[in-house]
């Protein structure tokens, strides 16, 4: 039995999860939460995860019923992400790693998503859709790589929701794309807006620009509701991700699709996708918000892959960075 620390803090979550051969055994997290119509800064973020994540260890600790000796690995989100959370979380792993004189892990975040998906789902070589408030990328395994099939070129789908909540000052508790996915649910006036695809990739900036413009213009106006707007905005954006999601599936003679990331668990997406996917004859799976949004026990469950096929970090290597592609990692544990 092989057991898995995680440690996860790259944005505004902080979370610390334990994973044996599979089994979750426990997954505490916090979120840094901000006023209305503001975002979260790189060093607030830290400030909030420093403040929290002795306790959240504590707690994944005795959720678990474990002590440190039952540790078997230390694993870290290396990146991507926000520099300074990063920061943060890996000094506390690189701490506890040596404290407990465990070997320590770096994973890439994105692939630590994909590897709870696959655990949770039971998914066998699906088409992924990874989209969260950093990242929007269409994926696919080939030859030991996640291959990067479509992305966005420009900002991530769950930061054009983010950016276009802060517009009209919806709450950011518990997100902001839940509430604008709640929202969305009561609007009846679907109102045009930019729909930009680039063969397999996609771009939200230019949607954004658009709807931040007139939000305020159609708003005072009278022409139309901010659920409208909610509801218009989900539909566009969803809409050019599932044609981005069954081009890669063609390509790829794919019959599963695997959403994962913080937006994953919106169920109009879900719902959408999966509408494409009965035409198709093909299957969704779809993790819930314990796994979608970020968390320790996603980290773990990726180291556990990584350590059981024979890696380690070295403390020296056991940096972070802001930029790392789902595709520079050699995927060892997979035929």
């Amino acid at each position: 039995m092989t057991v898995v620390i995680g440690f996860e803090g790259s944005a505004n979550k902080i979370g610390i999860g334990i994973i044996r051969d599979g089994e979750v055994l426990s997954n505490p997290r916090r979120t840094y939460i901000t006023p209305p119509g503001q975002g979260f800064l790189p060093s607030d973020t830290a400030r909030h995860h420093r403040a929290v994540i002795l306790t959240v260890l504590k707690e994944a600790l005795e959720q678990a019923g474990l002590k440190p000796a039952d540790i078997d690995c230390v694993a870290y989100t290396k990146g991507p992400g926000m520099g300074a959370p990063l920061v943060t979380v890996a000094l506390v792993a690189r701490t506890v790693s040596q404290l407990w004189g465990k070997p320590l892990l770096g994973v890439n975040h994105c692939i630590g998503h994909i590897e709870m998906g696959r655990l949770i789902t039971k998914a066998n070589n699906p088409t992924v859709l990874y989209v969260s408030g950093g990242n929007t990328q269409v994926i696919a395994y080939s030859e030991r790589r996640y291959r990067i099939f479509g992305e966005t070129i420009d900002i991530a789908v769950g930061n054009c929701l983010d950016r276009f909540a802060r517009v009209i000052k919806i709450s950011n508790d518990p997100s902001p794309g839940y509430n604008i996915e709640q929202m969305a649910k009561k609007g009846s006036q679907y109102v045009e807006l930019p729909y930009t695809v680039k063969g397999m990739d996609v771009s939200f900036s230019g949607i954004l620009s658009y709807i931040e413009d007139a939000a305020h213009k159609m708003l005072s106006s009278g022409q139309c509701t901010s659920e409208d707007l909610c509801f218009s905005l989900q539909e566009t954006l969803f809409s050019m991700l599932v044609e981005i999601t069954e081009r890669a599936m063609a390509h790829c003679g794919s019959q599963e699709v695997l959403i994962v990331g913080g937006v994953g668990c919106n169920l109009r997406l879900q719902e959408m996708m999966g509408v494409m996917c009965k035409e198709r004859g093909a299957k969704l799976f779809a993790t819930d918000e314990r796994f979608c949004i970020d968390n320790g026990a996603m980290i773990a469950q990726a180291g556990w892959e990584m350590f059981r096929s024979g890696q380690v970090t070295e403390l020296e290597d056991s940096w972070i960075t802001q930029r790392y592609r789902t595709d520079e990692v050699e995927v060892t544990w997979r035929d």
